[in-house]
């Protein structure tokens, strides 16, 4: 919980306050006082008696009662501090700059748990330990420079890196991008990024609060925590995107199902943004290159004018926006004729809009104008102006400025030469705008945020399923791979369609399933993790011959105890996975299936549960998209089908958490079904 003197104390204290300003504890006194903080501000140092023209105390104890204290001190010296500050000065809000805790060694890691046991104790806050520190538009509780503009129209940041939520800052600062407040958590010993996140929604005043929020994240420990405020910040009309680092360590352990290879952590982190409704980014200046398109109106289409002043730019935003997802349609007609008279000789309309480099700032008020009220099929507006440094071009973004309060279409400045120009671009920044210095970067993070789906409804239906028949078979399972006839029961009681089939370690018993299965058949060893590998499937059986034949043969395959028979079915294959997380509970597959799962590893993952139209939008993002829809003669899958399949093993694992591991590869499926051919699941109690 995040307390008020925390957030807007009346008091603070600087505990290791310095007149040296290239010292953490010297640095956060001097802005504090340059941050106009208008509240009491004390400081203690052991060896002073005036530190920044304010009294000095030479301990904590003989401080008044204080609300908030930064501590810049030794970390051994900070349980002490803290203890006394916490129970005999009534301070609430703590902010730790210092290092050397649970980061250094084990004995660091006692003192941070020594300094969190206290705070607890009297229902305090704590940000850090070793952290830069915290500002918002009460106080400047941090130790770096500069201080960013801070706006309550800008943005709010929440970082586990102190260095990194600087770099991001001097990032933001640069393209114009204000903020509203930073926290950066450090160590998070009891305050995380999920924590803060959770205090923004909950104080969420929607006249007054910042509808920016941007995260840096290391570590998610609690993922249902980030996903509820997340998403509920964006329904109430906030966008958010993230940075999510250390996805590439490790990797996925080895796995004994295709769904535990290709569910890692950082599939987890992709579809709990994807669910709560993040854009994620990767890099810095992908992260504040959404937060400038978050400072503009949102499109309400994704068609956009590219208009432009110099043609090879313009072509590499056009790519970007056509590989991402986005139109650039071609503009004509009579209004377009009209634009075109208004230009100079050899200027062209098409889209992307070319006025030329002798272009004046009239001629770009006629395109905007007509971009914005005669082109009906255009939602957003992308405007590259740079300059070869010849003449002053203080005009032209003069009339962009003008245009962007006018038009009823976003307008997003890019604005190359940021160096050549570098007067015209800080005056039209001073105006509170924001601009982009690279075309290609632009156009990539605008097709993220387009690309990103709306937070999930936070309360799904599951589907109708024989839950008392699906805690039966689980319960009466022991741990490990489930039998043929265990995973038939759990399917059926699941209500995922799958094929007629029958296992048994006789020949007799065999031909007899086969004559009542119908032929053709398929014949698969039970047993070996890799069926095919071994020779252990083979397709179309179409009489009691061949069956006897592949029986005696397969039944010497190494590992093989029993034969599965089944219907051959035909269609497309697909496949459905999940695996268990310990911290983000049950991960969902989906993507083509058989030998592609393996090849092409295209596959789109979602946070269990998830409704039928959550799935459907995961089938439709695969690369492999157009094959499911069916592609050249090919019949198609019935996506409807293929999207409830997924979202009923979404609700099966939610039953039955015991479920590890699932595999359901392949499912056949056609434009009628969608029908589960093999099997595997896995119990973990």
């Amino acid at each position: 919980m995040i307390v008020e003197q925390l957030i807007n104390p009346k008091s603070i204290v600087v505990v290791g306050g310095s007149d040296d300003l290239h010292k953490p504890g010297g640095t956060v006194l001097h802005n504090l006082q340059d941050g106009n903080f208008k509240g009491d501000l004390y400081v203690v140092n052991p060896k002073m008696d005036e530190v920044q023209g304010i009294k000095s105390y030479r301990d904590v104890k003989d401080l008044p009662d204080v609300d908030c204290a930064v501590l810049a001190i030794a970390a051994k010296f900070c349980p002490a501090a803290v203890e006394v500050l916490a129970k005999e000065k009534h301070t609430r809000g703590f902010i730790i700059l210092s290092a050397g805790f649970h980061e250094e060694n084990e004995a660091g890691a006692k003192l941070e748990r020594q300094i969190v046991d206290t705070i607890n104790a009297v229902g305090g806050s704590l940000i850090g330990p070793n952290c830069i520190g915290m500002l918002n538009n009460h106080f400047s509780g941090v130790f770096t420079q500069p201080i960013p503009a801070l706006d309550p129209k800008g943005v709010d940041l929440i970082s586990g890196s102190g260095a990194t939520a600087l770099f991001i800052m001097d990032s933001g600062m640069q393209k114009g991008i204000k903020f509203n407040s930073m926290y950066s958590v450090g160590n998070s010993a009891q305050l995380g990024v999920e924590d803060v996140l959770e205090y923004l929604d909950e104080s969420f005043d929607p006249e007054k609060s910042s509808r920016v929020k941007l995260l840096y994240v290391e570590s998610i420990d609690n993922p249902d925590k980030l996903l509820k405020h997340a998403s509920s910040l964006i329904r109430k009309g906030c966008r958010i995107a993230a940075v999510k680092s250390g996805g590439s360590a490790a990797g996925s352990r080895a796995a004994s199902s295709h769904t535990g290879a290709l569910a890692s952590s950082d599939v987890a982190v992709e579809a709990l943004f994807r669910k709560a409704g993040i854009v994620r980014c990767q890099g810095r200046d992908e992260l504040m290159t959404v937060a400038g398109i978050f400072m503009h109106p949102a499109m309400k289409g994704k068609n956009m004018a590219v208009v432009t002043h110099a043609g090879g730019p313009a072509v590499m935003l056009t790519d970007a926006l056509s590989n991402g997802g986005m139109d650039v349609p071609h503009i004509e007609g009579e209004k377009a004729q009209e634009l075109l008279a208004k230009l100079f000789p050899g200027s062209s309309v098409g889209n992307p809009i070319d006025f030329l480099a002798t272009g004046t700032a009239e001629q770009l008020g006629h395109v905007l104008d007509a971009c914005d009220k005669n082109f009906e099929g255009i939602d957003g507006i992308a405007v590259i102006f740079g300059s070869p440094g010849l003449f002053p071009v203080f005009d032209v973004y003069r009339v962009l400025d003008e245009k962007m309060k006018t038009s009823h279409k976003p307008i997003f400045p890019i604005f190359p030469s940021s160096k050549i120009v570098k007067p015209e671009i800080d005056e039209f920044v001073g105006k509170g705008r924001v601009y982009f210095p690279d075309e290609v970067l632009f156009g990539n993070a605008l097709c993220k945020v387009f690309k990103t789906p709306a937070p999930q409804p936070e309360h799904i239906e599951m589907p109708d399923m024989d839950v008392k028949k699906i805690r039966e078979v689980v319960d009466n399972a022991a741990n490990g791979y489930l039998s043929p006839d265990q995973i038939h029961a759990l399917l059926d009681a699941a209500g995922v369609a799958r094929a007629k089939e029958g296992v048994s370690d006789k020949e007799e018993e065999i031909v007899r399933m086969a004559k009542e299965i119908g032929f053709p058949l398929v014949m698969k060893v039970v047993g070996p993790i890799h069926k095919s590998d071994v020779g252990g499937v083979v397709l179309d059986v179409r009489d009691e011959e061949t069956v006897r034949r592949e029986f005696r043969r397969m039944m010497q395959i190494k590992d093989t105890y029993a034969i599965m028979l089944a219907q051959q079915l035909s269609g497309t294959q697909v496949f459905i996975g999940a695996k268990r997380d310990d911290k983000f509970g049950h991960m969902v597959l989906c993507g083509l299936g058989g030998i592609f799962i393996e090849v092409l590893k295209d596959v789109k993952a979602g946070l269990a549960p998830m409704s039928q139209a959550e799935a459907l939008g995961m089938i439709k993002e695969l690369k492999s998209y157009k094959i499911i829809q069916g592609i050249r003669g090919q019949e198609p899958v019935n996506e409807q089908k293929f999207a409830e399949a997924v979202a009923r093993v979404s609700a099966l694992v939610k039953v039955a958490p015991e479920i590890f591991e699932m595999d359901l590869n392949p499912l056949l499926g056609n434009k009628d079904n969608v029908v589960a051919v093999d099997a595997r699941i896995r119990i973990e109690k």
